[in-house]
């Protein structure tokens, strides 16, 4: 088998936190977060935890940082605040708690990001990470971005039976010494 799904194997789930940051959405609009968490359960993934945070660094660091502290949770993926403006502010939130970046994510995202918005890619400041043995996925806000970033590549990466490999597999040796 090249690459895909190998059906033989053993599908392990595994609990993902999801993380809105926007200063506009609530609760009862957030289509992103709602997407994102309608899919890690379709995947057959356990929701772990959810928020949604307006674009503060501060707010949005302490809460990425006590779902890494946090040994039920194995990946962390958020929406929102990626992008170049003043407001956002997630990635400087986030970067500094990378133990490891995993620089092949933004090549990707941004890959099948040009299929579907052109161009308009470059204003994504995508990214993923690596901290305390939690993924954690940072995409931006739009739902198109959201259905690009899960469906076309973290999905596949957080399935054990994705070969030739995955991210699940590493997961019992990532805080190796």
């Amino acid at each position: 088998m090249g690459f895909g799904i190998d059906e033989t194997r053993d599908f392990k789930p595994i609990n993902i936190a999801v993380l809105t940051v926007s200063d506009t959405r609530t609760a009862e609009n957030d289509t992103s977060g709602d997407l994102l968490a309608s899919r890690v359960a379709e995947a057959g993934h356990t929701l772990g935890d959810r928020a949604l945070l307006r674009d503060d660094k501060d707010i949005i660091r302490a809460q990425v940082q006590s779902w890494i502290d946090d040994p039920n949770i194995d990946a962390v993926v958020s929406t929102g605040g990626t992008g170049l403006t003043g407001r956002d502010v997630t990635v400087e939130a986030v970067r500094p708690l990378f133990e490891k970046e995993i620089d092949g994510f933004s090549v990707v995202f941004h890959m099948v990001s040009f299929e579907t918005v052109g161009l308009s890619t470059l204003q994504s400041r995508a990214m993923a990470g690596l901290a305390n043995a939690t993924f954690i996925f940072c995409l931006p806000g739009s739902n198109g971005a959201v259905k690009d970033g899960w469906d076309k590549v973290i999905k596949a990466q957080l399935d054990s039976r994705h070969r030739p490999c995955n991210m699940v597999e590493l997961m019992p040796r990532l805080n190796e010494v």
